[in-house]
């Protein structure tokens, strides 16, 4: 696919190297990084503050020989602006009505397209530009004369890329960006979705940091894509030195930056998914009701086609669970927290001293029982008044049994073991099913018998049944309808399969270790299951959830990329396929997102009237928070989409 049928652009943020004063240099590094971007698919790329003399050239701004070479090297890169078909935005000296302006030059299929003047100018500690130059709100014509073109001057244009809508960019430079009110916060209320920032910052000792939670944090209140490129260490080093620390956020992550304090040029690259920012803005009614302070006239620039071969930013297998350890950690750490708290804030308003539990052995049901054993603890009451029931049926396993069972010992809650063998067969009976027909009648009939059994000692103890059921279950529709369905209170109601076992997992190592942890190590490692057919001829488990519905690892990507990130099912498909390389075909991850799509559409139903529960990410599927969605909406319009997917690959054969 080709990036803008993704959504996608591919930005650059360079520091190249320089001399100062050296505008023959300068543009040849120029044209040589340009170059190289071209080469690695990049469509927009973005230079530092007066990138082609150098920010530190002090009283030599004001000699006519520089920039009369300035003029000349802003044409040589318009012209390879159309050469390679790309935008470029570089940072100039520029003359106009008797004053001089830091300004970014806009350059665009052969032609300088627009001129924006600095604002801000910084005349404190180290700097001295109100010395040299103007500032923007000195500007007396809104054309650059200077140029034989006579582009448009000034701090109201947008620029927009032709090919992919609601793709527009917005310029700053430097100081303007670290005012209170930055210029670019007014661009993106204009619809600016990406913000470049022309930057030549000093290094100076934690300045690094500071910098990148500047850009994460204006990429995140925007929700925007942030491009800033700073000058490199061939400035000046009389008194300062400067690192070229160039960076590219969106919506508060850093996709990539250079590395500092080398010589040569550095340059930092990523595929912004403008669509993604469309999307969150959407959805953000903060947003909508923010208006611009000022209008913006917008111009149009080319950028040349380019083939999403491989995709320049974060696409994660597993997008609810972090990667790096440390962060995977202090992730759990907070969920667990999280969890625990929503429980003992509706222990607390209920009066109830007591709760009721089902455990099976398996990971629902385990985490939901830590984080009642963490939420008692923290309220100084005693396990004993923890009721845990283990209700072994047809399907259920020695080995999940056992795991509940010994859990419950180890933990020192109370246990009853009660069998549900002779209540669902006289129901049988009852209602005339014949108990060697194992249908969905034989299966949910279990799951039912054990929710009555919770809710019935619960009013005998006094107590709230704590709901097991995860994200992922409530996102297929996995559940049975007031059974498993329905609970008192979900603790883990916004928490999906894949990031449960990570949290069973921290618990063992952080929370609960010994035997305890010898124990949910080993609930990590059994395969997920109801458990509500009979076992195989060896005892194990015959009945595994993820052969019947799906993986759940695509699943829970699914979901995300549905949910969070309101994608279409194409690109959805596309980025399947690509985190999955290797461990799926893509036929298989069609026929899996088919599955997604029909089970998530038609079991809304069970979703619309789910228990209380905390949200505790980014996704939740609660009828009062995150999602509202009609229980009769119909899937076509999504399968449709995949549909046709399947009629080009049979054309392609």
């Amino acid at each position: 696919m080709l990036l803008r049928e993704l959504g996608l652009l591919r930005v650059a943020a360079v520091s190249p190297e320089l001399k100062v004063a050296d505008v023959a240099f300068n543009v040849a590094a120029i044209e040589e990084a340009v170059l190289s971007a071209a080469d690695q698919g990049v469509q927009l790329v973005v230079f530092p503050e007066l990138s082609l003399t150098g920010y530190s050239c002090g009283d030599l701004f004001y000699q006519h020989s520089l920039l009369e070479q300035v003029r000349d090297g802003l044409q040589e890169l318009a012209a390879l602006s159309e050469q390679v078909e790309m935008t470029l935005v570089v940072g100039a000296p520029v003359r106009q009505s008797g004053r001089l302006f830091n300004a970014a030059v806009v350059l665009s299929h052969g032609s300088i397209c627009g001129v924006v003047p600095k604002t801000y100018l910084p005349n404190t500690q180290e700097f001295y530009e109100e010395r040299w130059f103007s500032s923007a709100v000195d500007i007396t014509d809104d054309q650059l004369l200077w140029l034989d073109e006579a582009p448009p001057f000034g701090t109201d244009m947008l620029f927009s890329v032709e090919g992919l809508p609601d793709c527009l960019f917005g310029v700053e430079i430097c100081e303007d960006a670290w005012v209170a009110s930055p210029p670019s916060g007014s661009m993106a209320a204009a619809g600016a979705t990406l913000l470049v920032n022309l930057s030549a910052s000093p290094e100076i000792l934690g300045k690094c940091e500071y910098r990148r939670a500047l850009v994460k944090a204006q990429s995140a209140r925007c929700l925007a894509a942030y491009l800033y490129a700073s000058a490199g260490p061939g400035e000046s080093s009389t008194d300062l030195v400067f690192s070229g620390h160039s960076l590219i956020a969106e919506n508060g992550q850093v996709l990539a930056e250079t590395k500092r304090f080398e010589f040569s040029s550095q340059m930092a690259i990523a595929d912004i998914d403008v669509q993604k920012l469309v999307h969150e803005r959407l959805r953000n009614s903060s947003y909508a009701a923010t208006q611009s302070e000022q209008a913006f006239l917008v111009i149009p620039v080319q950028v040349a086609e380019r083939v999403a071969d491989t995709l320049l930013r974060p696409l994660s297998k597993t997008p609810f669970v972090p990667s790096a350890s440390a962060e995977r950690q202090a992730c759990c750490e907070e969920i667990f927290a999280i969890q625990t708290t929503g429980l003992m804030k509706r222990l607390l308003h209920t009066g109830s001293q007591k709760v009721v539990l089902g455990i099976s052995g398996g990971l629902d049901s385990t985490l939901a029982l830590l984080v009642t054993v963490k939420a008692f603890d923290r309220l100084g009451w005693s396990r004993d008044d923890i009721l845990t029931v283990t209700m072994p049926g047809f399907g259920t396993t020695s080995r999940t049994r056992g795991n509940a069972e010994v859990l419950a010992g180890e933990l020192g809650v109370s246990l009853r073991i009660i069998s549900i063998d002779a209540a669902v067969r006289q129901h049988f009976s009852d209602i005339g099913q014949d108990p060697e027909t194992h249908d969905i009648t034989y299966e949910n009939s279990q799951a039912r018998e054990r929710t009555q059994i919770l809710m019935d000692l619960a009013n005998q103890v006094g107590g709230l049944v704590v709901g097991t059921g995860d994200l992922s279950e409530l996102a297929l529709g996995w559940a049975t309808y007031n059974g498993d369905h329905m609970s008192m209170y979900g603790v883990n109601a916004s928490v999906p399969k894949t990031l449960v076992r990570y949290l069973i997992e921290w618990c063992a190592d952080a929370e609960f270790g010994g035997r305890t942890g010898e124990v949910l190590r080993d609930v990590c490692a059994t395969p997920v299951s109801p458990e509500l057919l009979p076992p195989d001829e060896n005892g194990d488990i015959s009945q595994k959830t993820e052969e019947h519905v799906g993986p759940y690892e695509l699943h829970d990507f699914f979901l995300f990329q549905m949910v969070r990130n309101q994608f279409a099912p194409r690109k959805i498909l596309d980025l399947a396929c690509r985190a999955f390389a290797g461990d799926y075909a893509e036929a298989e991850i069609l026929g899996w997102l088919k599955v997604f799509y029909q089970r998530f559409f038609s079991q809304q139903f069970k979703r619309s009237c789910l228990p209380d529960g905390p949200k505790v990410g980014t996704v939740s599927l609660s009828p009062r928070g995150d999602w509202r969605m009609p229980s009769d909406a119909s899937a076509a319009l999504w399968l449709n989409e995949l549909e046709s997917v399947d009629d080009k690959d049979a054309e392609s054969v």
